[in-house]
């Protein structure tokens, strides 16, 4: 746990010093959201009914873009072979990146989310549905987009294929995550949807590291 925290701090301290990096994440996610309302006009009803769908399709692709400096920086100086070859187990340092991916990352587009959701027309008392599904959203964007990340590593166009990897992989935590959202907005119950996510996360918190480290591994051999 120490070795975690150790590491985890280490790229925090990394992405703070590259911090435009995640500003500029959070920055699509503001600007992407707030096109739509340009294109399919203000009525305010039409707004509260697509704002769910879009807020998340946003954070995704935001999500998305940050995906390939995730192991790219350390590969290209060298630091993540120093790191494979030293004390701590690789699969260690996989699961430090992939928290410090979602705490500057997933964290900032989930606290963004209902500065949007005033620019959609959604009602104050969906924000606890939001905040709550993309609470287990986001870590699953984390999750599952460092596989692509480190099977990606080092690969010419790595960006491209990256997304071509990704996004089908994302569809169902897209499906019910807006799941949740539609049945918030109607009254409905959100807990299945919710369920399903949490079950998604559970799986993927010990099978997408494995499979990530396997894939900075062979990146690296």
């Amino acid at each position: 746990m120490i070795h975690l925290i150790a590491l985890i701090r280490r790229d925090l301290a990394l992405a703070f010093r590259e911090r435009s990096d995640s500003l500029l994440v959070i920055a699509f996610f503001v600007i992407a959201a707030l096109l739509f309302p340009f294109g399919v006009g203000s009525e305010p009803n039409l707004l509260a009914r697509i704002g769910p769908g879009v807020i998340l399709a946003v954070a995704l692709l935001a999500a998305l873009l940050s995906l390939d400096r995730l192991f790219q920086t350390d590969y290209e100086d060298g630091s993540l072979e120093l790191l494979a070859t030293g004390p701590v187990p690789l699969g260690l340092v996989v699961t430090a990146k992939i928290i410090a991916h979602w705490l500057t990352t997933g964290l900032p587009l989930m606290l963004a989310a209902p500065l949007l959701s005033l620019f959609f027309n959604l009602p104050p008392d969906l924000l606890p549905a939001l905040l709550l599904t993309m609470l287990l959203a986001t870590p699953l964007l984390s999750l599952i987009g460092a596989i692509g990340a480190a099977l990606t590593l080092g690969a010419r166009r790595g960006g491209v294929l990256l997304s071509l990897l990704i996004l089908p992989l994302y569809i169902p935590t897209l499906i019910f995550a807006a799941g949740a959202l539609d049945a918030a907005r109607l009254g409905l119950d959100i807990y299945p949807h919710l369920a399903i996510l949490g079950a998604m996360l559970l799986t993927a918190l010990p099978l997408c590291p494995l499979a990530a480290t396997a894939g900075v591994r062979q990146a690296l051999a």
